[in-house]
């Protein structure tokens, strides 16, 4: 796997040499459409982009002990909720020849 980054600002490049869009309603539209799939899921609600994948928040049990591997300190972690993003079968399909 290639450690180059691809990050939001390269991103928002490579839109902007690809369309006739200003860098600053590119950079809008992308935190929008971030900030949209963040409300969905304060909301508990699934994100499906098909094609894409999938984001949701998924339950994760709590634990009576857990331990601060830095401290050794032992304490409660209750039921919480994690985000979680599965793929799609397009992004699959494009992932699929990388792992080899």
């Amino acid at each position: 796997m290639a450690n180059d980054k691809l990050t939001k600002a390269h991103i928002i490049n490579n839109i902007y040499e690809t369309t006739n869009i200003s860098r600053k309603d590119i950079h809008t539209v992308f935190d929008s459409v971030f900030s949209e799939i963040k409300k969905g899921l304060s909301e508990d609600r699934v994100i499906e982009l098909r094609g894409f994948g999938t984001f949701e928040i998924r339950l994760r049990k709590g634990r009576a002990n857990a331990r601060n591997p830095k401290t050794g300190k032992v304490f409660p972690v209750s039921n919480h909720g994690v985000p979680v993003f599965r793929s799609g079968q397009e992004l699959k399909r494009i992932a699929w020849p990388m792992r080899k």
